[in-house]
């Protein structure tokens, strides 16, 4: 009895030491290297949206669609976007995104846009000379405009000649009121813009 006392009081004031395989720290998962691929679309959304504001061009938002399929299940929404952007210096573009949330719809459409810019060409404040241009049932008609006159337009056109940096001009809307129609059709008006040096390359004269 006295001994198998004395072994229970020994047990009880002596500590348990830990041993060495506690201290080892787990070996790290093949997961744990990497970042997941959420998180890893989401710093290169991140870094993309950061891009664009850092950029000059501006962007503006003309059309937003929504198109509904019925399937088994339910319905499926995806969305459309008309994008127009410029650096108000001379140079504007269009884009259309289509993509199953509004947000990425207009990130596509604004991507698509800066892909295609094109340069206008200005005389001072306005354009060089009247044009116009039909897309579809839309038919537009720009004509330049004296100093002070401000920008004479509406709706999709007053963006993308806005947007164009083209202070001074006077355009008119004269078929269909579709606003995708309407801006085609005056990226197409401003595809024909010349300036007076190509004019005269040419007709094959020589300035003045």
């Amino acid at each position: 009895m006295e001994n198998t006392s004395v072994t229970t009081a020994i047990e009880e004031n002596v500590t348990v030491a830990e041993t060495p395989e506690a201290n080892v720290p787990a070996a790290p998962r093949k997961s744990e290297g990497r970042p997941p691929r959420r998180e890893a679309r989401r710093d290169s959304r991140r870094e993309r949206e950061r891009d664009e504001e850092q950029d000059d061009v501006e962007e503006r938002t003309i059309v937003v669609n929504r198109s509904t399929k019925v399937v088994k299940g339910g319905k499926n929404f995806s969305f459309s976007a008309l994008i127009v952007v410029g650096d108000k210096k001379g140079r504007v573009g269009m884009g259309f995104g289509k993509a199953n949330e509004l947000t990425d719809a207009i990130r596509k459409g604004g991507e698509q846009a800066r892909r295609h810019m094109i340069t206008v060409p200005t005389n001072g404040g306005t354009i060089t000379h009247a044009v116009d241009a039909r897309f579809c049932a839309a038919k537009v008609l720009v004509k330049p405009a004296s100093q002070g006159t401000g920008v004479i337009a509406g709706g999709g056109m007053r963006a993308v000649l806005e947007l164009a940096g083209i202070q001074d001009v006077l355009a008119k809307s004269l078929g269909s009121s579709n606003q995708s129609n309407v801006v085609k059709a005056t990226f197409d008006a401003l595809k024909k813009l010349r300036t007076k040096a190509e004019m005269l390359e040419k007709r094959d004269v020589k300035a003045l």
